[in-house]
């Protein structure tokens, strides 16, 4: 069969396929429902907000201020209730599980850090054990060393005292000043 088409002896051209016509459809703002064009009801609310509704029940509801998360055929509660999932879910990626593997670290080797992994529990709670007790013991010097130079020092200003005339003290007599009142 060839394109075109005979009519009376005379051949026209064949008309070209339509590409299949997109409808441009809305969800309603109240259920979630497909509206399709020349259906539904247009509200606008006084802020100039636009509110699309598939049917009189949904802006009825939607004006009693009622909550479509509580009413069971609405989108929003199928959602959240989990309902009609299978349906809906878009399969998600699953990365590729990284296989651990290991490798020298700066300061360690290959070899030491296997040999620390396969140490026993109780080897690297004693090796733990005697570090902290290492760093108790000089924090312990430090601090009897403190104690000692404060006491030295204690000790040499009880023994250099001359009397109890203090530096910054005040001479006897009357103040000299500008007044220093109020003005």
């Amino acid at each position: 069969m060839h394109r075109g088409f005979l009519h009376f002896g005379l051949q026209y051209a064949a008309r070209p396929q339509a590409a299949a016509m997109v409808l441009k459809t809305e969800l309603c703002r109240f259920s979630g429902a497909k509206i399709y064009p020349g259906k539904g009801i247009r509200f606008v609310r006084g802020d100039s907000q636009v509110f699309l509704f598939s049917n009189s029940k949904c802006k009825r509801y939607f004006h009693n201020r009622l909550k479509p998360s509580k009413l069971t055929w609405t989108a929003m509660y199928r959602k959240q209730h989990k309902k009609d999932i299978a349906q809906e879910a878009v399969k998600k990626r699953r990365r590729a599980a990284k296989k651990p593997y290991s490798r020298s670290i700066v300061g360690a080797t290959l070899e030491v850090i296997q040999k620390k992994r396969t140490e026993k529990p109780e080897v690297r709670d004693a090796a733990r054990e005697a570090a902290l007790r290492e760093i108790k013991e000089r924090i312990k010097k430090t601090k009897d060393e403190k104690k000692a130079k404060k006491a030295e020092v204690a000790a040499k200003s009880q023994k250099g005292g001359k009397g109890n005339v203090s530096k910054g003290a005040m001479p006897k007599g009357p103040k000299l000043g500008g007044g220093g009142g109020k003005r």
